[in-house]
């Protein structure tokens, strides 16, 4: 057997537990800056169909667009950053590129273009950056982080220098994913209009699981207590198991899979399992969690429901600007365990080329 295959890859796993009634809770701002998200998933255990709410709402979240070949100068125009950055949450991520292999770029809400190049390229750019903190001992991989708010004044000499770079130096074009929480924002497509852009829905899949095993869970006991409660770490395992309809009903000495419902657990006659896909911004996951918190205004036979929300594999970054890396899997997740008394836990998880989370 290969050496790499004998051990499992490193990953980080950070949980936390807190109350949404606290003031100094972070919940809103671990929300707020994982910015690239294709994917959430919302478990009601003791529920047979979506709340009414919760189904508006994400029927209400629209759509969000793919513009091809777009090239990046197109951010770093004064008409752009008057129109779009300067009324913040706009989001676009280069599509179908990898953060391993190809280069990649982010516009951040912030108003923050990165981009993640090989060495050639950096080198063909002439722009300011740094080495990859995963590129080894000799860089083959470079990081430009440009701040457009600050330097977009046309008389000015770093603009010069980034509109030189990337129309005659080394332009460099992408097929991007956009997205915009502005409501008095101008149209994508009339802004664009001069290159193909292509409306994306958002789609969502749900299914009713009967007679399934879901753990045992008490709110201020977040690494569990042996008979009383399962630990975080064991229940964001058995999510993933369940949010990809993997059968937990296993026996130890099953050879095809062992894994099985953390203990203690019981037996929840219905559990529904409701999938989102597309580019969902934080604004929009913010909106699920006040709903699921919501959710416990009437009374209801469960006592926790979860929310986990998958980034994208190959974005440059994770929390904020740090660095976000493929390695093996290029996990860039986070979940919330919501408890019917406005408590929470939340478990960060990112992979081997990934900083801690925050």
């Amino acid at each position: 057997m290969l050496p790499e295959m004998q051990t499992c890859p490193r990953h980080l796993l950070v949980c936390e537990k807190s109350s949404f009634l606290q003031e100094k809770s972070r919940h809103v701002t671990h929300v707020e800056t994982h910015y690239y998200n294709y994917a959430v998933s919302i478990l009601l255990p003791e529920c047979g169909r979506l709340p009414e709410k919760l189904k508006n709402a994400i029927d209400g979240f629209g759509e969000y667009y793919m513009v091809k070949n777009l090239p990046l100068h197109e951010f770093t125009t004064q008409e752009f950053n008057d129109k779009f950055l300067k009324k913040g949450l706009f989001y676009a991520l280069s599509y179908n590129t990898r953060i391993d292999q190809d280069n990649v770029a982010a516009l951040l809400p912030t108003g923050k273009l990165i981009v993640s190049v090989d060495k050639d390229t950096y080198e063909e750019l002439g722009l300011q950056g740094k080495p990859s903190l995963y590129a080894g001992k000799k860089a083959m991989r470079y990081i430009v982080t440009i701040d457009l708010t600050d330097i977009l004044s046309p008389d000015g000499k770093k603009f010069q220098r980034l509109r030189w770079a990337l129309t005659e130096k080394k332009p460099l074009a992408f097929d991007v994913l956009i997205a915009w929480d502005n409501p008095d924002a101008p149209s994508i497509i009339s802004y664009f209009s001069k290159y193909t852009v292509k409306k994306c829905p958002l789609r969502m899949s749900s299914s009713v699981s009967r007679d399934l095993h879901c753990p045992v869970l008490k709110s201020g006991e977040l690494h569990g207590k042996e008979g009383e409660s399962c630990s975080a770490v064991e229940l964001f395992e058995w999510l993933g198991a369940v949010s990809n309809n993997i059968d937990c009903n296993n026996e130890s000495s099953n050879f095809t899979s062992s894994f099985c419902c953390p203990e203690p657990n019981s037996i929840v006659d219905q559990a529904h399992l409701c999938t989102i896909t597309g580019f969902l911004t934080p604004v929009k996951i913010q909106q699920l969690l006040q709903h699921l918190c919501d959710y416990f205004d009437e009374p209801k036979l469960n006592q926790w429901v979860s929310l986990m929300v998958h980034g994208f594999a190959d974005s440059p970054v994770s929390w904020r600007e740090g660095e976000h890396g493929f390695f093996k899997g290029g996990e860039n997740l986070y979940s919330f365990i919501i408890f019917n008394n406005k408590d929470y836990w939340m478990q960060m998880a990112v992979g081997t080329h990934d900083g801690c989370p925050p």
